[in-house]
């Protein structure tokens, strides 16, 4: 089959490689109709997180069951399903209290309770490195999906690919970034990002009720997007400082309500910023985390959506404490909420494909990925086709 291999840093390919198998009685094999590259692929692709062998990328992806193992009884051949990105077994403490990012047992190498740099990870997820888990992802022709009895959730036939493809992983998480921010309606919410994670916490806050939706990016493209969408404020990011003064200036001097990071610890960095980093040893930077801290109001919460895999030195707690801020933090646990945001979709509360800017082939994938991470040709998110 084909499928879109990363081999090092900056290096994807469309491959030729074998097709998966079923190794477990719980698995099933799905033909991939639609799948599209994450900004958190862009970590594997940069080398924030690290992959040292080959291997198949992806973990937004839906399809039809090709195949099922004998144990899969809530499935059947010919099944149009979306399947989440983390991978759960649903019977372990953590995936019974709706945690399966935490799932003990489908990251038997390198799970733990640490939460650690290199080791003691938690669940695993869907091509994203072997720390966690080492699954072959669905950017490609098939995929094996472990637990299918658990993770993928059957489409309505009225709804396209497009229409429900996000549910894998950025809706959910938009949506899961909104929740933490505990909205019940008149709230500012101010969203640092707007790729495909910021806007659909844009989307989100305006489906809880938020009186104002406030997006920061540094790309202007960007924000004419998500603005033309939603009809949210903007500010373009130019000077970090002027930023904090210009959403205190829409607040009444106190702040955001509530601040969701949508980007994490490779954002748009000066020469300065990277001296910074290289100094400290340091693998990207917090300066996101850091402006959510400032532009949240005291008492406000903070959602961290974007991904942070290193510790940071210089840490500001002693700001967190004076202001009394909540941070919330981690990978979505779409299981727990999909079904509820899949009724969202099929009612029309919310469109999640008009975010698509590019509709590749699978062997434009190296394409693809350039032009998300350098923000090339107005690009906002890629789908692509694993059969064209």
């Amino acid at each position: 089959m084909k499928a879109a291999v990363i081999h090092s840093p900056g290096n994807i390919t469309c491959d030729t490689v074998d097709d998966p198998i079923i190794k477990d009685q719980n698995d099933i094999i799905l033909r991939v109709t639609s799948t599209a590259i994450c900004g958190s692929d862009l970590h594997m692709y940069s080398g924030g997180i690290p992959q040292a062998r080959p291997m198949v990328m992806g973990h937004e992806f839906m399809g039809i069951v090709e195949e099922v193992g004998k144990n899969i009884t809530s499935l059947r051949v010919g099944d149009r399903v979306v399947v989440p990105f983390p991978i759960s077994c649903g019977s372990c403490f953590f995936c019974q209290h709706d945690l399966p990012t935490a799932c003990e047992h489908s990251n038997p190498e390198h799970y733990g309770p640490e939460g650690g740099i290199v080791t003691e990870k938690g669940g695993a997820l869907f091509g994203y490195s072997d720390l966690y888990g080492g699954y072959d992802g669905g950017q490609a022709q098939y995929v094996r999906v472990p637990y299918a009895h658990v993770g993928p959730r059957k489409v309505p036939e009225n709804l396209s690919d497009e229409q429900v493809l996000f549910l894998t992983d950025i809706f959910p998480t938009g949506y899961t970034g909104v929740l933490w921010g505990e909205l019940k309606g008149g709230e500012t919410v101010a969203i640092f990002g707007a790729g495909p994670v910021g806007s659909m916490s844009a989307k989100s806050a305006i489906l809880h009720n938020a009186r104002k939706v406030i997006v920061i990016d540094t790309q202007q493209y960007r924000l004419n997007q998500i603005k033309n969408i939603t009809g949210c404020d903007t500010i373009l990011w130019e000077d970090g400082k002027d930023v904090i003064r210009q959403i205190r200036d829409m607040t009444e001097g106190r702040g955001a309500d509530v601040c969701i990071d949508a980007v994490g610890f490779e954002p748009d960095r000066n020469l300065l910023d990277r001296a910074k980093a290289v100094l400290n040893l340091e693998k990207g930077s917090v300066k996101v985390l850091e402006a959510c801290m400032s532009a949240v109001r005291r008492g406000g919460i903070v959602s961290v959506l974007g991904v942070y895999p290193v510790n940071y030195d210089n840490f500001k707690l002693g700001q967190i404490f004076d202001k009394g801020i909540t941070i919330k933090a981690g990978q979505c646990n779409v299981h727990a909420i999909i079904d509820d945001l899949m009724d969202h979709v099929q009612s029309g509360r919310v469109v999640l494909d008009d975010i698509i800017t590019h509709r590749l082939s699978l062997t434009e994938v190296a394409k693809g990925y350039k032009i998300f991470d350098k923000k090339e040709d107005g690009c906002v998110k890629v789908v692509l086709d694993p059969w064209k």
